[in-house]
């Protein structure tokens, strides 16, 4: 590539500004951060945490695009309500409402339109959340993908948990876990996409994590910090986790649950599924005398039978997530660099 091809780049939007990493991140902070100058918006949680009055509450919106429309465990209307109403949950909010606009291509089918309402429907109502409001709109054919939707939450936040999504409380010795395997989601979409050539019986695990979320948070006072690994991965989260911190943070390769299928996947085509994403995966930091309490709550649920301890917080390397490999080396573990997979929630 040429120097100017580069030069040219540089300018202009890419897909990685949307890979929910390391290209992500420069875009918000020299961007959009720049520009809507203030402090909610700095701290650049899952949720804007808000105060009206003597009530806290969680505000959240997100924007879903994923090719293709429909996949294995999921649509994107289940992606939708599910991936606003975790963003809630995990700052530790209790998920009220959503609204829900649809921005459509002419000519897109009244039917398959339906089975996506419907799916939202069934999805909030397992929730226990109510969409409340929204928005359509239909571009000409050809100016559009078939069909983006986007979603915004509000949840209740008790102020006990306000520190959540910020990590604020973490300490010294503080337990990494995670409720299941990884990588799944980001392999049922690849391997969904015809033009792959690729087989398989992968699903994601695409789900509403707050029921999950609420049994975790009733067995232990002392849960720090909580994120969704979708974009970027569960590497990227430890990474933004331990960014511009007095501790580091470090986990262990061979206590990380990944699916046999989604391993072999990633080992023919290149991908590591640390970096590959999810929609039905909490990080949680707990404290080291509450992680067996946790893990026990989480492992009564369906969506956390595989729930255990990855890591802990350090002294060692402030600043840094490393990895214990299972070969027994170390490795940085940063943002996901560029794109992996596009067009994936």
């Amino acid at each position: 590539m040429h120097i100017t091809d580069i030069a040219e780049m540089e300018d202009r939007i890419l897909l990685g500004h949307g890979s929910g990493g390391q290209l992500s991140h420069d875009l918000i902070n020299g961007l959009f951060v720049k520009y809507f100058d203030n402090p909610t918006i700095k701290d650049q949680t899952d949720s804007a945490i808000l105060k009206i009055d003597k009530d806290l509450l969680a505000f959240t919106t997100d924007s879903f695009v994923v090719d293709p429309v429909f996949f294995p465990g999921g649509d994107i209307g289940k992606l939708a309500v599910a991936g606003t109403v975790n963003d809630m949950a995990v700052s530790g909010a209790t998920p009220l409402y959503l609204s829900s606009s649809f921005i459509i291509e002419e000519g897109f089918g009244m039917e398959e339109l339906e089975t996506i309402v419907r799916s939202m429907a069934e999805e909030a109502k397992k929730a226990g959340v109510m969409i409340v409001t929204g928005d359509t709109k239909v571009v000409d054919k050809g100016k559009l993908d078939k069909i983006f939707i986007n979603t915004s939450g509000i949840g209740e936040l008790p102020e006990k948990h306000k520190n959540i999504s910020s990590g604020k409380d973490i300490k010294f010795g503080d337990k990494i876990i995670i409720n299941g395997s990884i990588g799944d989601h980001g392999m049922a979409i690849l391997a969904a996409r015809e033009f792959l050539n690729l087989s398989s019986d992968l699903k994601s695990d695409c789900a509403c994590l707050n029921q999950l979320i609420r049994k975790a948070m009733e067995a232990s006072p002392n849960i720090k910090f909580m994120r969704d690994a979708t974009r970027g991965g569960l590497a990227t989260v430890l990474s933004e986790l331990a960014a511009e911190k007095d501790f580091g943070v470090q986990i262990d390769e061979s206590s990380i649950p990944v699916d046999e299928k989604v391993k072999g996947m990633c080992e023919i085509l290149g991908f590591d599924p640390l970096y590959v994403a999810n929609e039905g995966k909490i990080v949680m930091v707990v404290d080291k005398d509450d992680a067996k309490n946790v893990i026990d709550s989480l492992r009564t649920d369906e969506l956390g039978r595989e729930s255990t301890i990855i890591g802990e917080i350090v002294g060692d390397h402030p600043g840094k997530a490393w990895i214990k490999t299972i070969i027994g080396g170390n490795r940085i573990l940063d943002m996901l660099a560029g794109e992996q997979l596009p067009r994936i929630c």
